[in-house]
């Protein structure tokens, strides 16, 4: 990060409030109420430019306590890390593979986040499905400004209020039967400039950066980028965007050209192309059931069902929040790689020269 930006760990706070918002969360999110604590790269609330540490501390200290499960979890890591490290302790393997690695995460992304914004580039991510109910097709752009008070005022943090009952009457069916329900999250986000990331090798590609940071979410199965799947089934001009000059110079955006449509969803080449960035995650039912899937005693061979202790329903909510990290992450990054300088002042200068010379191309 580079030095002179003023850091607010009441932001990164409330972000990790937000992660444990949402109906159908468990009991977990009642044991913890995480707070970070800043150990380096800050002073007096203003980044050095030197590494920043942040810790965030876990309540629940249980484990050494709890039996061993005797048994894997389908769709857990417990089996296939067990195999891997040669022993019979899923504990051993649960623990670290625990989504609630996602809270350092959180922190770190709004971090990230807080840089992004004093570029006027916003990271937001909504609910759009749960359970097999979705929100209407256009909710984003219905929102508008009130999208944050909106997306504030739901339960599954969704810009769809008549969505939600139904995601709710989702959530109450699963829990009834003891099953869970996964959903899908959009993120968007605005104000990026053309040309973030690269087309001359395989990493610099954003595509790929952002696609593997989503996925690398414990519970993700499934990425989105524009149309995503949904362009696979069209004809080449049903797909892609028509460029076109931007209308008079008071119009927000970079540069002179637009797209008339954003079915790329904001990249092309593996780069940005000025357009909102438009993703999507899918993410799975949580595996841990009440009702127990079936599995195997690891001593005797036996068949049982898999150990149940605590559980969400759904923890769709979070994934958006997780998500939102990711991005700040990987675009904080690709923004420090295209005007990288040792100070805040110095990477404003290089983002508003930019803005200049596209102006002329």
């Amino acid at each position: 990060m580079p030095a002179g930006l003023s850091l607010s760990t009441e932001r990164i706070d409330q972000e990790l409030a937000r992660r444990q918002l949402g109906y159908g969360r468990g009991g977990r999110m009642k044991i913890e109420t995480d707070r970070v604590e800043i150990l380096s790269g800050l002073k007096q609330g203003v980044t050095l430019g030197s590494p920043i540490a942040v810790l965030v501390k876990n309540k629940d200290h249980v484990i050494d306590k709890l039996p061993i499960p005797g048994d894997p979890r389908p769709g857990h890591a417990d089996l296939a890390g067990c195999q891997k490290f040669g022993h019979r302790d899923p504990r051993a393997i649960l623990e670290r593979a625990s989504a609630r690695e996602t809270a350092a995460r959180v922190a770190c992304g709004s971090v990230a986040r807080q840089l992004l914004e004093v570029l006027d580039v916003e990271v937001f991510a909504h609910s759009v499905e749960v359970g097999g109910v979705c929100v209407r097709a256009d909710a984003y752009g219905a929102a508008g400004e009130a999208r944050h008070e909106i997306r504030a005022a739901s339960d599954f943090l969704s810009l769809d209020p008549e969505a939600d009952e139904g995601m709710r009457a989702a959530v109450d069916g699963a829990k009834q039967d003891g099953d869970t329900v996964g959903g899908v999250v959009e993120i968007v986000v605005r104000g990026l400039p053309p040309g973030l990331g690269g087309y001359s090798s395989a990493g610099q590609r954003l595509t790929g950066r952002l696609a593997g940071a989503l996925m690398s979410i414990p519970a993700m199965k499934g990425v989105e980028i524009g149309l995503g799947f949904e362009a696979a089934r069209r004809r080449g001009s049903a797909v892609h965007d028509p460029i076109e000059l931007r209308a008079g110079a008071q119009t927000p955006g970079w540069g002179r050209f637009q797209r008339r449509t954003n079915h790329a969803g904001g990249l092309e080449g593996g780069m940005t192309n000025g357009e909102a960035l438009c993703l999507r995650l899918a993410m799975k039912p949580i595996p841990t059931l009440r009702k127990g899937l079936d599995s195997v005693d690891f001593e005797s061979g036996q068949p049982v069902h898999a150990t149940w202790q605590r559980s969400d329903i759904t923890a769709l909510p979070a994934a958006g929040v997780v998500g939102e990290a990711m991005v700040a992450l990987v675009l904080a990054d690709a923004v420090l790689a295209k005007f990288g300088g040792d100070s805040l002042d110095q990477v404003r200068r290089a983002w508003e020269s930019y803005r200049t010379d596209l102006d002329q191309i």
